[in-house]
C-alpha cells in the first residue's frame, strides 16, 4: 500500500522548487553545527556535544553531522537514552557510515549515546551520576545536576534545530523485548499524519498508540513529546533485548533509519510502508512487590490471556513465592530476561492489539 508525501516532505519539495523566473536564494543554512562538529555541504564531520561540570561531573556526547549536498529536512537520530540499549546505538555508529553526503538532500544529525555513563558503568534504566532519567526530563536545565544540563543542551543542539527526530530505543540488559516502534499522536491532526506515515515507513510491524497531552509538562518529559510541543515530527522505534545486539535487530534499525530518508525523499531508496501493522492500542504490566528472583515461563511476542501464568517468583533460597499472571489478554511486548527483581521492577508488560487505532484519546 502506498502513502502520499506528508505534508513536511510537500513543504521541503515546494521550498526546494523555485518558480520560473524567480531568482534562486543562497542557501540559507551553508553549515550545519552541533557541539564540536561542523559540516558544510556535502560533508560529514564528527565531534561532541560538551557538557560541563556544574553540581556533579561534566560528561561528553558524541555526534555526526551529515550536511547534505543539496538542501532538504534536517533530521535527528538520536539513542542511549538508556545506555544499555545496546541495538539502538551500535544501530546508529552503522547509520552515520551509511549515509552518502555527497548525494544527500538535507542534513542528519546523529546522536548515537546520550546516557554515557549508564553505557560506560552498565546501569540500567537511569543515569548513575545522578539517578535521573535521560528520556524523563526534558527539556533539561542548565543549572540542574548532569541529566538536565546534558538534555538542555540536546534540546538547544539537536532538537531545535532538526524537522524530524527520530527516538531510538530497545530492550534494557532486563527486558527481553520484541520490537515495536510508538505513534506518538498529540490530537493534531497534521502532526498526527506526519509521524503515522513515518513510523509505517520505519518498518517495524508492531506499533503501540502512546497519546500525549503536550499541554502539560509531563507530555513533553520524553524526547518525542517534547519534538511534537515544539512542532517537530517525532517518532520512536524499539529493537535490542536483554544487553544483545544482534545483526537482525540492528539491522532493523539501521534500515528503518533509512526508509525514514527515503520517505522524505532525502536519499533515493525505495520504501514499502508497512501495509496492515498490528496496532497496541493498550498496555498493562505487573511489578514486582518485593525482591526475588524472577523465571519467565513465556518468550517476548506470545499471546497470551488474562490470568495466564507466565512467571514465577522465588525468595534467595529458591523458595515459591508468588506467581506472575498476565494483567490482561495480548501479546507480551516484553518480560524480564534475568532472575534478579526488586520492589517495582518490571516483570511483564502486555500490550492490546487490534487490527486500526483508536481515534486519539487526551490522558
Amino acid at each position: 500500500m502506498r502513502f502520499p508525501r506528508s505534508l513536511l516532505v510537500l513543504a521541503f519539495a515546494a521550498s526546494a522548487a523555485p518558480a520560473t523566473g524567480q531568482r534562486v536564494s543562497a542557501d540559507p543554512r551553508p553549515t550545519l553545527t552541533v557541539g564540536s562538529a561542523m559540516a558544510r555541504r556535502g560533508e560529514r564531520a564528527y565531534g561532541a556535544i560538551a557538557v560541563p561540570a556544574g553540581v556533579d561531573s561534566g560528561t561528553s556526547i558524541a555526534v555526526s553531522v551529515i550536511h547534505g549536498a543539496r538542501p532538504g529536512p534536517v533530521v535527528a537520530l538520536v539513542a542511549g537514552a538508556h545506555g544499555t540499549e545496546y541495538a539502538s546505538i551500535v544501530a546508529l555508529t552503522k547509520v552515520i557510515g551509511a549515509i552518502d553526503p555527497k548525494t544527500l538532500s538535507g542534513s542528519v544529525i546523529v546522536a548515537p549515546l546520550l546516557n554515557v555513563a549508564s553505557f560506560e558503568q552498565m546501569t540500567v534504566h537511569t543515569n548513575p551520576v545522578d539517578g535521573k532519567g535521560f528520556n524523563a526530563n526534558y527539556p533539561g536545565d542548565p543549572a540542574g545536576t548532569q541529566t538536565q544540563r546534558a538534555l538542555a543542551l540536546v534540546a538547544e543542539q539537536v532538537v531545535k534545530q532538526a524537522d524530524v527526530i527520530v527516538d531510538l530505543h530497545g530492550g534494557d540488559l532486563d527486558e527481553d523485548l520484541r520490537p515495536y516502534s510508538y505513534w506518538a499522536r498529540t490530537g493534531d491532526p497534521k502532526s498526527d499524519k506526519a509521524s503515522k506515515a513515518l513510523a509505517l515507513a520505519f518498518g517495524l510491524d508492531h506499533i503501540i498508540i502512546l497519546d500525549l497531552d503536550i499541554s502539560l509538562p509531563t507530555g513533553r518529559r520524553n524526547l518525542a513529546g517534547y519534538a511534537l510541543s515544539l512542532g517537530k515530527t517525532a517518532f520512536i522505534a524499539e529493537a535490542g533485548r536483554a544487553g544483545m545486539s544482534s545483526p537482525q535487530d540492528v539491522g532493523a534499525l539501521v534500515d528503518g533509519c533509512l526508509n525514514v530518508m527515503g520517505t522524505l525523499r532525502m536519499i533515493d531508496r525505495t520504501v514499502a510502508p508497512i501495509a496492515n501493522p498490528v496496532w497496541i492500542v493498550s498496555d498493562a504490566r505487573v511489578r514486582a512487590d518485593a525482591p526475588g528472583m524472577f523465571t519467565a515461563l513465556v518468550a517476548r511476542g506470545a499471546y497470551v490471556t488474562q490470568g495466564m501464568k507466565v512467571g514465577t517468583l522465588t525468595d534467595y533460597l529458591g523458595r515459591p513465592t508468588g506467581d506472575v499472571k498476565a494483567p490482561i489478554s495480548g501479546v507480551v511486548t516484553f518480560i524480564r530476561s534475568v532472575p534478579s527483581v526488586w520492589k517495582n521492577a518490571t516483570l511483564v508488560n502486555v500490550g492490546t492489539p487490534a487490527a486500526e487505532p483508536l481515534p486519539y484519546k487526551k490522558p
